[in-house]
């Protein structure tokens, strides 16, 4: 071959991927791998809601990560999908979009109301919308949550939100014509006992390349510059010198006689081994998110109500919860149980003293 292989040529060959055509890329290597990292954080986001509501293992991946037109977006989604939009707010106001397919849009509402995800209705009532609506802001919460983190602290929150059944004619983006461009990730989700249902995000191109761009700002910021070394030439050259206190110097060569060739230290090269460290060396990979919030959540109890029951509740009503008086309470974070404890009180504010703490991998996977 006359030419050198590009990076992106060289990835498709690492991935078993094939060749990009010229011109045909709409992202940078750079900007791909930081949109991956956002479809995980929804992904991520999506299976501990989901999970949260169910109480059941569930399980979420990335399936796949896309630039598409407009057009070709509408043409992978079923019919009749259930939309829920909203807006970063914080961020420029980026149009965001979530897409679920009818029976996942009536499985997460029926979680919602405190059902199984089995006996779905056949049509989706108002009160079934809504309840769908308010399960994937929570997804959207948690994941603005994440993202901020990336964001170096920015504060993000869901704004201008609406969701409906789609018709026929509609478009994801209204502002966005047929050809414009739109970054999209769907993620195959899982629910222990229940039929799996897809979850499609999708992003206007140029906004995501700006979400991608204020992140690796964010990143570069933190990367710590190395301290510069002497270059190798100088280290030989500083060997190769006599030394002050030696008491013979050889005489200078004549004029015009041949310099004799420098003494050159050498040496096998030592590379630093690539095994990695243990415990006691540098820092590992959960260093590298330690300062990413995270909800923490206190669960004195719980219980499952009747919409009848719900819409019953007033002043002085009692709700009997699960635990015994004097049981220990549930601390999670990001809905995932990692320690116990009881309640006391700190000057005027509620706090827990933990009395029971999962082992450091667990809590790891929890995060």
């Amino acid at each position: 071959m006359d030419e050198l292989l590009s990076q992106d040529e060289i990835n498709a060959l690492l991935t078993g991927g094939s060749f990009p055509s010229p011109g045909s890329s709409d992202l940078s290597m750079e900007d791909s791998q930081v949109l991956d990292e956002v479809a995980t954080v929804f992904s991520n986001a999506e299976s501990n809601v989901f999970g949260m509501l169910a109480g059941k293992d569930v399980n979420s991946r990335v399936d796949e990560t896309a630039v598409i037109a407009q057009s070709e977006f509408k043409t992978k989604l079923p019919e009749k999908p259930f939309a829920f939009r909203t807006t970063f707010g914080g961020f420029d106001d980026i149009p965001l979009i979530f897409l679920v397919d009818r029976r996942g849009a009536l499985t997460l509402a029926d979680l919602m109301m405190g059902g199984e995800g089995k006996d779905l209705p056949d049509e989706a009532s108002e009160l079934y919308l809504n309840a769908a609506q308010e399960g994937l802001s929570q997804v959207v919460g948690s994941a603005f949550t994440s993202l901020s983190g990336l964001l170096g602290g920015r504060r993000l929150m869901p704004e201008n939100t609406t969701s409906a059944l789609e018709e026929e004619d509609w478009r994801p983006f209204a502002k966005l014509d047929d050809d414009g461009k739109i970054w999209t990730s769907v993620t195959n989700v899982e629910i222990e006992g229940l039929d799996p249902f897809s979850v499609r995000v999708g992003l206007p191109l140029d906004s995501a390349k700006s979400i991608a761009d204020a992140i690796r700002q964010i990143m570069n910021e933190k990367v710590p510059k190395e301290p510069s070394q002497p270059a190798p030439a100088q280290q030989q050259t500083k060997s190769a010198a006599p030394s002050p206190s030696s008491s013979f110097a050889p005489p200078p060569p004549p004029r015009g006689a041949q310099q004799p060739a420098p003494v050159v230290d050498v040496h096998p090269a030592e590379f630093t081994p690539l095994m990695p460290k243990g415990p006691a060396g540098g820092s590992s990979a959960i260093d590298l998110i330690a300062d990413i919030p995270v909800r923490v959540t206190v669960e004195l109890g719980k219980t499952r109500k009747n919409i009848s029951e719900i819409l019953a509740i007033s002043p002085g009503s009692v709700i009997e919860l699960d635990k015994m008086a004097g049981e220990p309470v549930d601390v999670l974070v990001n809905g995932k149980l990692i320690a116990r404890g009881e309640v006391v009180v700190i000057d005027e504010n509620f706090g827990v003293r933990i009395t029971e703490v999962l082992n450091t991998a667990s809590r790891a996977y929890s995060i």
